[in-house]
């Protein structure tokens, strides 16, 4: 069991909260945000403390840090905020719901992965990863340091997901293949064959059709 400082008092460490606390051996004892941004001195009646003035209150030797940050900016956020935090010499704790089909799969730090992951045997995840609620990542597959998977991503047999790259939610990638790094895998998009770095697929929306509801036949 550890002490756990969340970074953020948004809604996702909210959601952190809520699972740490109820579905973990860890006790959060704490939230910080950066200073500028500190504008509450309790979140779910626990202390809010100044990012800047973490290590005078909670040193890393006593406490540890989950860092649940959001996609923004291809995950960089996340990156950069998870590295200054491993800097001043914090170690990150990683959530695996206890809802996930796990198989002692190589997790790395600061990964947060939700119920009703199917995560298949000789799979490998990377350090700062998220993983939303239902996806699926096939057989000797790699996710590379700092990726984002939202809800019902099929991955395939034998993919490697490139660095800090984005999932969106119901998209699709077939086996074998390569994604490249800092990738934005749109809603619904499925990929059948090796993508390059900083690629970006977004699928077409569904039109509206010119028939309104209340003109409807049978329905």
């Amino acid at each position: 069991m550890a002490k756990v400082i969340i970074f953020g008092i948004g809604q996702i460490a909210e959601i952190a909260h809520f699972y740490l606390t109820n579905d973990s051996e860890h006790e959060v004892v704490a939230f910080t945000v950066d200073k500028e941004f500190l504008e509450k001195e309790k979140f779910h009646d626990l202390p809010v403390i100044a990012y800047e003035e973490l290590i005078e209150k909670y040193p890393p030797n006593e406490y540890k840090m989950f860092i649940p940050i959001s996609y923004k900016k291809v995950n960089k956020l996340r990156v950069q905020k998870f590295a200054d935090a491993k800097s001043k010499g914090y170690t990150c704790v990683s959530y695996i719901s206890s809802k996930a089909t796990y198989y002692n799969t190589p997790v790395g730090d600061n990964c947060f992965i939700f119920e009703n992951n199917v995560i298949q045997p000789f799979t490998k995840i990377g350090d700062n990863c998220i993983l939303w609620s239902g996806n699926h990542i096939g057989h000797h597959t790699t996710i590379e340091d700092h990726c984002f998977l939202a809800s019902h991503v099929v991955v395939s047999g034998n993919v490697t997901i490139g660095e800090s790259s984005f999932l969106g939610v119901n998209c699709t990638i077939a086996d074998n293949v390569i994604i490249g790094k800092s990738n934005v895998i749109g809603s619904s998009a499925v990929i059948f064959n090796d993508t390059d770095d900083n690629s970006v697929y977004s699928p077409i929306e569904t039109e509206k059709s010119r028939v309104p509801s209340n003109r409807l036949r049978g329905f």
